[in-house]
């Protein structure tokens, strides 16, 4: 069983017990990379970390270990290449957003979307011709 005791919580307890994996390592790489952040743009930071976050997977957890226990090093890089990835692109966003530009909506290929299926042909073999004949009217 995953939960101890009898407590019972309530919506006004701390619901600080579950959190998304990214958001403290979004926050992390924004104010590493961001000039604006350091010098203490808050709106800043908080605009660009909902744009990197709506770009990476959700990964609710209850603690930070249950995500990088199980973990290869390998993935850890690639976790962390995507979020580099998807904040530099949140930054171009919302820097163009302010300027009054057109933002790229696109979401980077960091996002663990899978591709769209290509659209199906019917029920032709691969490479048939289509028909081009008419129906005799009777």
């Amino acid at each position: 069983m995953l939960t101890t005791g009898n407590r019972h919580y309530t919506f006004d307890d701390d619901v600080d017990f579950i959190h998304n994996y990214y958001e403290r390592l979004v926050l992390q790489e924004i104010s590493a990379t961001s000039e604006r952040v350091q010098a203490g743009d808050r709106e800043f930071l908080a605009d660009v970390a909902c744009v990197a976050l709506n770009r990476l997977p959700p990964r609710y957890i209850r603690h930070d270990v249950d995500m990088t226990f199980f973990m290869s090093p390998q993935e850890m890089q690639e976790i962390e290449h995507k979020i580099k990835i998807a904040v530099q692109s949140a930054i171009a966003y919302v820097q163009a957003s302010e300027r009054g530009e057109e933002p790229s909506a696109s979401k980077p290929d960091t996002a663990s979307e899978k591709k769209s299926p290509r659209k199906s042909t019917g029920n032709k073999k691969p490479g048939a011709k289509k028909s081009t004949a008419r129906k005799p009217k009777s």
